[in-house]
């Protein structure tokens, strides 16, 4: 049986929006006060989606490097509205929180192109390891040796400017995960049983009292939608998503400190 023959199944803009959904009702409950602690839970399917989408658009693309570019450009956008935001608009106003899946979304896919010119062109794939550790190496020497000025910027902000494997949203573990699932993604069946390991150490690291965990295991309920992936792209929104992003969270932090 093939797998549109299902009755159900789901392309990419599908996908992306039930993505949408779930990280406005986890956003809502990290912005506003009083709303239900499950809206949380519900947002831990939200990045999943993502990673999974994004590792199909990074298959199909037809130029990987304004991918990672589109990427980093928005990275930089992002650290620079919470920096306007929390240090010179509204330096009195609650957190804007890191929200910065770009960062992470770049760091898998950078490392995904290093694996497979690893088996075709040794020398680029030499350039872009090299490069990386460049980067790596620059997050934390740029501060102290070369730039100053950055000194004043947080972490989370210094890691879109140079992109930190161990200091993104979502962490190293997140970059790996996305690196399977890339490469077993015309495998469902291992790439399935990868992720729902992954779950399963998320919830072991929850049980020991990590509480950056934060109930992320449920992530595992993304997995059914991820299995009725259609292999189509569906409606062509593709600014829509980056233009929602920083768009969503601008407005939740305004209501949640001046509105209501």
């Amino acid at each position: 049986m093939s797998r549109n023959s299902f009755w159900l199944s789901l392309n990419s803009f599908d996908l992306k929006i039930l993505a949408v959904i779930f990280m406005v009702i986890d956003h809502i409950g990290l912005f506003i006060d009083g709303t239900p602690v499950w809206f949380r839970y519900i947002g831990r399917l939200s990045y999943p989606l993502f990673l999974f989408c994004l590792v199909w658009s990074y298959h199909y693309t037809h130029s990987r490097l304004w991918f990672c570019l589109r990427l980093y450009l928005m990275g930089l956008f992002m650290a620079a509205l919470r920096w306007w935001v929390e240090v010179y608009q509204w330096p009195e106003a609650g957190s804007f929180y890191n929200h910065n899946i770009f960062v992470t979304m770049l760091l898998t896919c950078l490392l995904i192109s290093v694996i497979e010119l690893a088996g075709q062109d040794k020398l680029r794939c030499g350039l872009l390891l090299g490069g990386l550790l460049a980067v790596q190496l620059a997050f934390y020497a740029a501060p102290w040796y070369l730039l100053p000025q950055l000194r004043r910027f947080s972490g989370d902000i210094l890691t879109a400017i140079f992109p930190n494997l161990a200091l993104n949203e979502f962490g190293y573990e997140f970059v790996a995960l996305g690196v399977a699932m890339y490469f077993l993604k015309t495998r469902p069946d291992k790439m399935a049983a990868v992720y729902l390991l992954f779950g399963i150490l998320l919830f072991s690291r929850e049980l020991l009292g990590d509480m950056e965990a934060s109930h992320q295991f449920i992530m595992v309920l993304a997995l059914p939608f991820m299995l009725l992936y259609n292999r189509q792209k569906g409606r062509g929104w593709k600014w829509f998503f980056y233009i929602f992003y920083p768009l969503h969270v601008f407005i939740l932090f305004y209501l949640a400190n001046f509105v209501l």
